[in-house]
């Protein structure tokens, strides 16, 4: 069997002309040959009514401290919901569809309620409903423990749920549809003339999702590239081709797209940072035990930066008071910037290349933009500004490196 594994965003179920041009997608890959399994999202974003932001809402306006189990439970509903729907517009167009749950779909997960690990997929219910003709419509971002207990996957799930399936299935390939025409060179909602990266490779996905670009999570990225399975991120609404993530990009595909010239790729960002300073006059003993606090108590540090009686780190905005409350007996000695932003440039043509580093930092003091901390590795340079220098930033490091003429 020749299966594609197809995803649609909560945007691509949300409403019924976009769920009308959702099943058209999965009607013409079966038209053209493919094994269609669907994975669904969760309709529409927050104040929609099944959204599921909305529905951690309504639990935790019932009761804050809702226990995971049951938030497991109340949030799986909006992508059973999904497949519901989508399987039945199928079967109004003559096509035999069912919709399926994370744990029919046979994904196997560990007891982390709110962000469940996937330990196996097993699936024979999948495999034996394609066999009889019918299209799978998947409920992502959820399955189940061996006992049964409903488990979801956290933010992203649903991108983790279609590699996984992609990976369990032996798919060929993986269609992730979206409200864009694909992997863009910056968020286009700040930079106008952002264009469309029509190939990327895997790794710079990975840095490009890891560093703010919502299209697609980290994970399934990961997912996808360890078993091969090149992914297409498309746009439900158009017939736009799409970007194309493969293992490697065809020179002759770089050339037509002008990419074989340029160092980067894509600029990303990350909103609501906060950055920590800390005087640590026992140098590494003290440090050590600030990060071994954070760890225990489940903060991710980002950017790090480490001198023999300082150091400087980034964690996500909204655990600032908690971070703070841990590390309440170095108060003294510790400085807070809230409401920072990280700018990161991703492109794996940078390699080995001297004076990009350069380029950013005059690009971004040329506006006049503080740069507070920065990070990189072969792929990516990333730098800490302030929130409201945000959109002056990218809009700086888009035009240094022309990735308008992509």
């Amino acid at each position: 069997m020749r299966i594609i594994i197809q995803k649609f965003g909560g945007t691509s179920v949300a409403k019924p002309d976009n769920r009308k041009m959702a099943v058209q997608k999965i009607i013409n890959s079966q038209k053209s040959g493919f094994k269609p399994v669907v994975v669904v999202s969760a309709m529409g974003r927050r104040g929609e009514p099944y959204a599921t932001d909305t529905l951690i809402e309504l639990m935790q306006n019932v009761y804050r401290e809702a226990h995971p189990r049951e938030m497991d439970i109340i949030m799986s509903i909006g992508e059973v919901i999904s497949a519901a729907l989508i399987a039945n517009t199928l079967r109004s167009k003559g096509y035999d569809a069912i919709a399926v749950t994370g744990w029919q779909a046979g994904i196997i997960t560990d007891q982390n309620h709110g962000n469940a690990n996937i330990l196996e997929v097993k699936p024979a219910f999948l495999l034996r409903a394609l066999e009889q003709g019918k299209i799978p419509v998947v409920a992502g971002f959820q399955g189940a423990t061996e006992s049964g207990e409903i488990t979801t996957l956290g933010r992203g799930g649903s991108d983790t749920t279609a590699a996984v399936l992609g990976e369990a299935l032996k798919a060929e390939s993986i269609e992730i549809f979206t409200d864009v025409d694909g992997i863009m060179t910056a968020d286009p909602r700040i930079v106008s003339n952002a264009s469309m990266i029509r190939y990327i490779s895997y790794s710079e996905l990975f840095q490009i999702a890891d560093q703010g670009a919502r299209v697609i999570h980290p994970r399934a990225v990961e997912i996808a590239m360890n078993a091969g399975i090149p992914i297409l991120i498309k746009n439900t609404l158009s017939d736009s081709p799409g970007t194309m993530i493969s293992s490697r990009i065809e020179r002759k595909q770089q050339a037509k797209s002008r990419r074989a010239e340029q160092l980067i790729t894509s600029i990303a960002h990350i909103t609501g940072r906060t950055q920590i300073s800390i005087d640590t006059e026992q140098g590494l003993e003290e440090q050590d035990d600030i990060l071994q606090r954070l760890a225990d108590n489940h903060i991710s540090i980002d950017i790090i930066n480490i001198f023999p009686k300082k150091m400087v780190f980034t964690i996500e905005g909204n655990l600032t008071e908690k971070a703070m409350k841990i590390l309440g007996d170095y108060s003294n000695t510790c400085s807070v910037i809230e409401n920072c932003s990280k700018i990161s440039a991703v492109g794996e043509r940078m390699r080995g290349v001297p004076g990009v580093m350069s380029r950013i930092i005059r690009a971004l003091t040329a506006r006049r933009i503080d740069v507070l901390q920065t990070s990189d590795s072969h792929t990516t340079i990333s730098c800490l500004v302030r929130g409201e220098d945000t959109i002056p930033a990218v809009l700086a490091l888009h035009e240094e490196f022309k990735l308008y003429m992509q």
